[in-house]
């Protein structure tokens, strides 16, 4: 099969789009033909190097996967060649304290598609079959590839980590970003009054059409002033956080007293720093997140098969150019999510 394969860390120049063995399953695991294979900060990430993480060579990124069956194990049940699909990007043992609690991604086992195992940057990807998710044709496979981490991820932040309510103010950060799109739809899904932050004029309308209230370019306007601007220098109840070092003070200064920041990423650098007095002085909560559960993740589809939610794709790039596509992200150029198709 074809497959972009990292043969070693470092830039765009080592994604090489080459023949690759496709995979062979086992008993418990099913072959799906990789139809759409959506790009996220993750990817990136892998194909850099993560401090402290060893990843097996050579490797296949990928996390957000849309298909069809190819092929069942042969002790797996109510699945169907040929049958439309998505994987749920979290593998779990489903034994322990927190997989029965339905806190997946606190599983000391937990790995993710395209991360820890091979994933969907190919034209064939195995998976553990409890973690194949039928689909309907609602939507195009390059929308559902659209959803299922960047939605979870959002979904878990906001609803579970923030406790978000109605009635209330969250600033989310990066709305053209795929995971920043998903939060404004779900946070106006709750009820929310929704402040978020673009990096161009070209994205403002878009975010609004999201159903944004306030929309803040932050290469013009310092996000902390227009913030105190929307809420009367109240601050916001919540800040959707998963920049880093670039966005991280600031941040904290537009949180109300009580307020809640949760962060899931750090695509401007891994170190903050913030001044500890402050923190309790406001009685602010940090909250951190990891994707979410399967539990969460059929809560989503549900709501994207009743068109509540809904996938935003930017632009479709063939599977050998990944490496153009990567670039596109890195340049923050699109608004929504960047997908990839064999």
């Amino acid at each position: 099969m074809k497959a972009v394969v990292i043969n070693e860390h470092g830039s765009v120049d080592k994604l090489e789009y080459t023949d690759f063995a496709k995979p062979e399953i086992s008993s418990s695991e099913v072959l799906v033909k990789v139809n759409a294979c959506g790009i996220n900060h993750l990817d990136i990430w892998v194909r850099e190097g993560i401090p402290g993480i060893t990843i097996p060579l050579p490797h296949i990124p990928g996390c957000e996967i849309a298909g069809e069956i190819a092929g069942i194990g042969n002790t797996v049940k109510d699945l169907n060649i040929g049958q439309h699909v998505l994987i749920a990007p979290g593998i779990n043992c489903g034994r322990c304290e927190y997989c029965l609690s339905s806190n997946d991604s606190l599983c000391s086992e937990f790995k993710i598609m395209g991360f820890q195992v091979d994933g969907g940057y190919a034209e064939y990807v195995k998976s553990p079959a409890e973690n194949i998710i039928a689909i309907s044709d609602r939507l195009s496979f390059e929308e559902w590839a659209a959803v299922p981490l960047v939605f979870l991820t959002a979904w878990n932040m906001l609803k579970i980590r923030g406790d978000l309510a109605a009635g209330e103010t969250v600033l989310i950060h990066a709305a053209g970003s795929g995971i920043g799109s998903a939060a404004i739809q779900i946070a106006k899904l709750s009820g929310a009054e929704v402040i978020t932050t673009v990096g161009s004029d070209e994205k403002l309308e878009k975010a609004k059409e999201l159903g944004a209230d306030h929309v803040i370019n932050y290469s013009k306007e310092d996000f902390v002033n227009k913030v105190n601007e929307f809420t009367d220098s109240k601050g916001v109840d919540v800040v959707f956080e998963h920049i880093g070092p670039e966005t991280w003070e600031k941040s904290l200064l537009c949180l109300k007293r009580g307020g809640r920041i949760v962060t899931c990423g750090a695509t401007s650098g891994s170190t903050v720093s913030f001044d500890l007095r402050f923190l309790f002085a406001k009685q602010l909560s940090i909250s951190g997140c990891y994707m979410g559960s399967r539990k969460d993740l059929l809560e989503v589809l549900t709501l994207m098969e009743l068109g509540r939610l809904k996938p935003v794709v930017d632009s479709v790039f063939p599977l050998k150019n990944a490496a153009a596509a990567q670039t596109k992200m890195l340049d923050r150029k699109q608004f929504g999510k960047i997908v990839l198709v064999p």
